[in-house]
């Protein structure tokens, strides 16, 4: 999941400011004494009727039951009720969090009017967990540069005497398990530093194909090992972006190794790629390329999809939790996009977007 900051774009700070408004939007509902909505602001509608219009003179009942009930106390008591956060099911939104209050029109003087004045708190929370996030993204990648600058001077070393009693092992079985596992730990090491502290990248003007065949040759070996069919479609004419082909290779091969990793003996491989059409550009209505990377493995539980691109999650034994998160660092660095789409036994989308280049 990605959060726009304010400044990046007109676009972005038009959202900003858009989250600021409903942030800071209370809706007023006036209900009668006789228990008649008299009143229904428009911010009211906007946060418990978006989209609908809402007519004055309803009963009580036709609001939210716990919204009805604090009215209720209210009106029986005169007396106010204090500040309460509560969750309540609107259509087409979902869930969504509100803070209500009511006020008597008439203080100390049961049975008369109530005003009940809500805000919708559900982008404010939703804004705050972002931060939260980023916060925890940040501390992490910090530690995880330090802990990887010392394991790699210390794995320098480690690993020149290793070679050198391997060298003098040959015949021992361990020789290639070891080999193994401190390439694998370099690996990991490797990956760390470049997601705390990328290098810089040299952007040219690059054709997408080519870069995604010649990633597909570096693991064929792999796919044919397990009988896995590849289906390539590259229906996109123009596929010239701007882009670093040594990243963009990194970000494809991930994906394909996850892909490879997710699928067992015999399933599919398609890779395609096609133009997006942008109605909000007159001038150059194809003005993106959708590169698409599926697999008919066992997918992703839905509960684990929100953490997909996280640094260090996995649900592999051996995994790292690294691929994806630099993957989506890559993509976003070309001002592109990568979602996944993914239902448990029915294999995994990844699509990504990137801005093309005039030819």
């Amino acid at each position: 999941m990605s959060i726009q900051k304010p400044g990046d774009s007109g676009e972005s700070g038009l959202g900003f400011a858009g989250m600021l408004r409903d942030c800071l939007m209370a809706g007023v509902i006036l209900v009668d004494a006789d228990q008649t909505v008299a009143t229904f602001t428009p911010e009211a509608e906007h946060i418990l009727q978006p989209g609908g219009s809402y007519s004055p003179t309803k009963p009580l009942r036709s609001l939210p039951a716990l919204l009805t009930k604090m009215v209720q106390e209210t009106s029986v008591s005169g007396e106010s009720v204090p500040s309460r956060e509560i969750k309540l099911n609107v259509e087409p939104r979902g869930v969504i969090s509100i803070r209500a209050s009511t006020i008597p029109l008439k203080p100390g003087t049961p049975n008369s009017g109530v005003a009940l004045v809500i805000n919708d708190l559900t982008l404010a929370r939703h804004f705050e967990d972002q931060l939260q996030k980023l916060d925890r993204l940040a501390n992490a990648g910090t530690l995880g540069a330090s802990m990887a600058h010392e394991i790699k001077n210390a794995l320098v070393a480690s690993k020149t005497f290793v070679d050198l009693l391997l060298e003098q092992n040959q015949k021992s079985e361990l020789v290639e398990v070891v080999r193994r596992e401190m390439g694998r730990i370099e690996a990991i090491v490797a990956r760390m530093l470049k997601l705390a502290a990328p290098g810089m990248a040299t952007f040219s003007a690059v054709h997408i194909q080519p870069i995604l065949e010649h990633s597909v040759g570096l693991i064929q070996p792999q796919l044919e090992s397990r009988a896995i069919t590849l289906e390539q479609s590259f229906s996109a004419g123009l596929d010239l972006v701007n882009g670093d082909p040594h990243e963009l290779q990194q970000a494809f091969i991930n994906l394909l190794l996850n892909a490879f990793e997710a699928m067992g003996q015999g399933g599919t491989l398609t890779i395609s790629t096609e133009l997006l059409s942008d109605a909000s550009d007159s001038a150059s209505p194809c003005a993106r390329l959708g590169v698409l990377i599926q697999d008919t493995g066992t997918g992703i539980l839905a509960q684990h999809m929100e953490h997909l691109f996280e640094p260090f999650f996995t649900t592999k034994p051996s995994g790292t939790g690294l691929g994806l998160a630099v993957t989506q660092r890559i993509i976003q660095e070309h001002h592109g996009s990568i979602v996944a789409e993914s239902k448990p036994g029915s294999g995994t989308t990844f699509r990504i977007t990137l801005p093309l280049l005039s030819a």
